[in-house]
């Protein structure tokens, strides 16, 4: 048997089990007496708007390989998950799909692996980079997110039209190329260009800066950097800085400040009592 046909068969077996998962009255569908449980194929087909002899050879690892319109009809025909559907193109084509840009809120479990990650600032930010969650060291080092209307809470708003977010950093032009060419790169792999175009837009319009950078077209990577930041009372503090992807979510990335050294680490746990201090008086 070929690896083709192997798959093909693979991708059969998945769609008959998933089916079979579906309750057919409440999907509007008689429940009168069926022979196997679940939707029937020719349901499927209808859910799915394609041909039920079409789909009936996909199942049978016939007719070649489907288009991803099809594929995503039918995952939505079987109500997958992302995770299903992503299984499925990985079946079918071999690649997964194209990302698709969602924002939902952050879960209480991401929240508590950034409270758990103190002293170490760190945050958890959107493809169109809003930082929807932080830890209190990132509020001591970096900025008082929670002060800020949520539309003001974004990386590049802050670098580019905040004088204290530019004032921050040690070599504010470096810093500003490198965002423009990773937000760039971010944007695209969500899948989120047309949810980043108003905030180009209106970044282009109010910073001639942003727009010379933006017009530059570079993408960069994240990569192990160094990151320098000039806190008000502290001074300068080094991080390592660094950025991991969330599973199953493509739009969200943890970006982790970790102290240079012992004296940059002592020097955030000095903030952070003064912020908590200033919030108990």
């Amino acid at each position: 048997m070929s690896a083709r046909t192997a798959n093909e068969n693979s991708l059969g077996t998945y769609l008959r089990d998933r089916r079979g998962r579906l309750d057919p009255a409440a999907l509007g569908f008689g429940s009168g007496r069926r022979r196997t449980p679940g939707l029937r194929r020719e349901e499927v087909a209808q859910r799915a708007n394609i041909s039920p002899t079409w789909y009936t050879w996909l199942e049978q690892g016939r007719g070649g390989a489907p288009s991803a319109d099809v594929l995503d009809r039918i995952a939505r025909a079987l109500m997958l998950t992302d995770l299903e559907r992503e299984h499925v193109f990985l079946l079918a084509l071999g690649r997964p799909p194209e990302a698709r840009y969602r924002r939902n809120e952050v879960t209480p479990r991401l929240q508590r692996v950034l409270d758990a990650m103190e002293p170490i600032p760190a945050l958890i930010r959107t493809a169109t980079w809003d930082v929807v969650a932080w830890n209190r060291a990132a509020t001591a080092m970096l900025t008082d997110y929670g002060s800020l209307p949520p539309e003001e809470r974004n990386v590049l708003r802050l670098i580019f039209l905040d004088p204290k977010g530019r004032a921050a950093q040690r070599d504010w032009e470096s810093v500003a190329r490198f965002v423009v060419g990773a937000f760039r790169i971010d944007a695209a792999r969500a899948g989120a260009e047309a949810e980043v175009a108003p905030l180009v837009e209106e970044l282009s319009r109010r910073s001639p800066e942003f727009r010379a950078m933006w017009r530059n077209n570079d993408v960069r990577s994240h990569g192990e950097v160094v990151k320098h930041i000039r806190h008000p009372q502290l001074g300068a503090i080094a991080f390592e800085y660094s950025v991991f992807a969330v599973d199953g979510r493509p739009d969200l990335s943890l970006v982790v400040y970790n102290p240079a050294t012992a004296k940059d680490a002592a020097k955030i746990r000095s903030a952070m009592h003064r912020v908590s201090r200033r919030k108990r008086g």
